[in-house]
C-alpha cells in the first residue's frame, strides 16, 4: 500500500487523481485510521476556505494611492486639481 502524503490527499479533494490513484487512496483511507483523521481535517479545512474573506489593510491601500499620485505624469496631476 502507498504512503500517501498531504499533497496526495489535496489532489484527491480537488479531483486531480486518476482512477487508479483514487482507488488506492480510498482503500488506504478505509484501512488506516490516522490517514483518515488527517484526511478529515484537510476536508474540513477545505470547506472553511470559502467562508474566509480577506482585504488589504487601509494602510496598504493608502500607500498604493500615494505612490500612484506621486508617480503619475505631471499633466495628470494638473488635471485633477
Amino acid at each position: 500500500m502507498n504512503n500517501f502524503t498531504t499533497e496526495d490527499m489535496i489532489r484527491f479533494l480537488y479531483n486531480e487523481m486518476n482512477a487508479e490513484e483514487t482507488a488506492q487512496l480510498m482503500a488506504a483511507l478505509e484501512a488506516d485510521w490516522t490517514l483518515k483523521e488527517k484526511f478529515e481535517v484537510l476536508k474540513s479545512s477545505m470547506g472553511n476556505l470559502d467562508s474566509l474573506h480577506y482585504s488589504p489593510r487601509r494602510k496598504a491601500i493608502d500607500a498604493i494611492l500615494r505612490y500612484a499620485e506621486d508617480t503619475a505624469p505631471a499633466e495628470n496631476n494638473l488635471q485633477s486639481k
